[in-house]
């Protein structure tokens, strides 16, 4: 650190009181205006599909054809329209249960709505086979747990040896009939 000269003006000043704001501005002022913006974001999604070109036939005629596939709404997709990152949605959503008043609750409220609606149409979505269902499980947390091998109990920590068996073939020099 550096040492202060003797009558250095610098020493004590407040010029960041003067400041007019500290902080950045909300990007959200009102629940409402983030679940207006989410909307435009599923909404935008929902309007413009994924294209597939498919070689279609019929008969002795080919032709490619242009399929919309669903896009699914994604968390990362949301933050990405909103000019956030997925940190700064977490964080936010984090600090409204800090805060105990009607504004808090509200986007609380909205936060989880959010979520649930993306969870909600990519559920719907790989059940209906719009989506891929191994990915989209995959991506919801959703597996099947079955324990085949231990009945539930702990598997030990070191690993055990696993035994040798020697086989011998008929016909083989060391080969000895009863």
């Amino acid at each position: 650190m550096a040492k202060v000269k003797e009558g250095d003006k610098r020493v004590g000043n407040q010029f960041w009181k003067l400041r007019s704001k500290h902080g950045r501005d909300k990007i959200f002022t009102t629940p409402k205006i983030l679940w207006d913006a989410a909307c435009e974001y599923f909404q935008y999604l929902d309007d413009n599909p994924l294209q597939q070109e498919e070689l279609v036939k019929y008969k002795d005629y080919y032709e490619y054809a242009s399929i919309n596939k669903m896009r699914p709404y994604t968390l990362t997709g949301l933050c990405l329209y909103l000019d956030v990152n997925v940190q700064y949605f977490t964080d936010f959503e984090k600090g409204l249960s800090k805060d105990d008043n009607e504004l808090s609750k509200d986007f609380s409220l909205v936060c989880t709505r959010i979520r649930e609606t993306i969870y909600a149409q990519k559920f719907e979505g790989a059940a209906a086979g719009f989506l891929n269902p191994s990915i989209i499980a995959r991506d919801l947390g959703l597996q099947d747990k079955t324990d085949i091998t231990t009945n539930g109990k702990e598997l030990p920590s070191t690993p055990i040896a696993p035994s040798v068996i020697n086989v011998l073939i008929e016909g083989s020099p060391k080969y000895i009939k009863d």
